[in-house]
């Protein structure tokens, strides 16, 4: 993943536009409440503000929330990021939910452009908006819950086991999906906070998880993330430049009139993976480098060149043995190995702890974006399940899929089409 640098929107109707853009919080407009189709209301706070310091860099960087797309998934990774899912409350119906998809959307927009919401408790009252986005998922148990199960997705069922999955079900799935990014700490609390506030009598928080990733401005320059093996992660990752890009990623009107209310939308899996770094560090560098298929210190491929050199596969070293092994973890999850099956993998670091025998309670809170998990995430974990030089060194602790409605304009709210439909 490239570190979280501001850009500007490529264009206004770029499905997978980087959604940054450089602004001042506490934008003027004019306070007042918005009132939700379905009967839910939010009261906003006054947005004036009085002359001062001008934010910082970090604080005064913003990522629109509305577009064709929702944004946090595009958009670079931040330095904070919270997931949540939630289920929903005995009794909570169509309208409940569509009401608070409203609230939602209402209350992210403006927090997204560092305007605070009436019923913020101001725990982020001295920060800009801190590139903060607030991204919505459906999980498939909300379709039946709200009578909605002819128009649930296809794509959206039970994803298969896998070998030596070890998932808590108390710590996945869920009726909404809720990610909330941003570059400070107290931003992204605060906007968790007014979310949960204003999901009181309709949905309850099911699980949460924290990640962390480098903070803007860590590196002398924009540089993929490491993770906690202290590995480059991410190299291999699609761009929105590249050919085919959206079909790979987004749900396009392929996928039938009767999914007409998805396009622009996605599917994102959430895997807990813990790191097994006790035994991972027990490895000597050559060996991690030998697991991986890249250079733990540059990134580039066994087979030479930089980090984003192409691999030669089919190098051999002197003694006439693959220098990308066959079970090396980048040529099993390789595209080419794979029938080209893509995802955008924008995961998080985590760390909650060391466990009873001083192992670490770490690893990678593991986010894909894909039109389709089966073309995406199910094939490519098949196999790393069956070969991965890496798999041993992994434990799938948690495991979740969501479906990822389309973004919105101004008025709207997210899954408005399909709620509302």
């Amino acid at each position: 993943m490239s570190s979280p640098e501001s850009s500007d929107r490529a264009s206004a109707d770029s499905a997978v536009s980087r959604r940054r853009f450089v602004g001042v919080a506490g934008a003027a407009g004019a306070g007042g409440l918005v009132v939700g189709a379905t009967g839910g209301a939010v009261a906003f706070a006054d947005d004036s503000t009085a002359s001062g310091p001008t934010l910082a860099h970090v604080g005064s960087t913003s990522v629109p929330f509305h577009g064709k797309t929702q944004a946090g998934i595009t958009t670079p990774a931040q330095a904070k990021a919270v997931f949540l899912g939630w289920d929903l409350e005995p009794g909570a119906d169509r309208a409940a939910v569509a009401a608070l998809m409203r609230r939602w959307s209402d209350a992210a927009a403006r927090l997204t452009s560092g305007r605070p919401v009436a019923d913020d408790d101001r725990v982020a009252a001295d920060a800009g908006a801190c590139s903060l986005t607030v991204t919505f998922g459906f999980g498939a148990g909300l379709f039946d819950k709200v009578g909605l199960a002819a128009r649930r997705p296809a794509a959206l069922k039970p994803l298969p086991p896998f070998p030596d999955d070890a998932l808590d079900p108390a710590r996945g799935d869920g009726d909404l999906f809720v990610q909330v990014c941003a570059d400070d700490g107290l931003v992204t609390f605060g906007a968790v906070r007014t979310l949960q506030r204003l999901a009181k009598g309709v949905a309850r928080i099911r699980w949460q998880m924290n990640g962390f990733a480098r903070s803007p401005g860590a590196t002398a320059k924009p540089m993929t993330h490491r993770n906690l093996m202290g590995q480059i992660d991410g190299t291999n990752n699609p761009k929105p430049a590249d050919p085919k890009f959206d079909e790979k990623i987004f749900v396009t009107a392929a996928a039938g009139p009767d999914q007409g209310w998805l396009t622009g939308g996605t599917y994102v899996v959430f895997r807990r993976i813990r790191m097994l770094l006790d035994a991972w560090d027990g490895l000597d560098k050559a060996h991690q480098e030998r697991v991986i298929g890249r250079t733990k210190d540059t990134g580039a491929p066994l087979s030479g060149g930089g980090e984003h050199s192409a691999a030669d596969f089919g190098k051999r070293g002197p003694d006439g043995e693959l220098v990308i092994t066959a079970n090396a973890h980048m040529r099993v999850a390789a595209p080419e190995f794979n029938r080209g099956s893509t995802m955008l993998r924008r995961g998080y670091s985590y760390h909650d702890g060391f466990g009873t025998d001083g192992a670490p309670d770490a690893g990678l809170l593991f986010v894909a974006w894909q039109h389709d998990p089966d073309d995406g995430f199910v094939p490519i974990q098949r196999k790393l399940a069956r070969g991965d030089a890496l798999s041993p060194f992994l434990r799938h602790e948690a495991s979740g899929l969501f479906v990822i409605p389309p973004g919105c304009a101004p008025g709207g709210y997210v899954g408005q089409s399909l709620l509302e439909g």
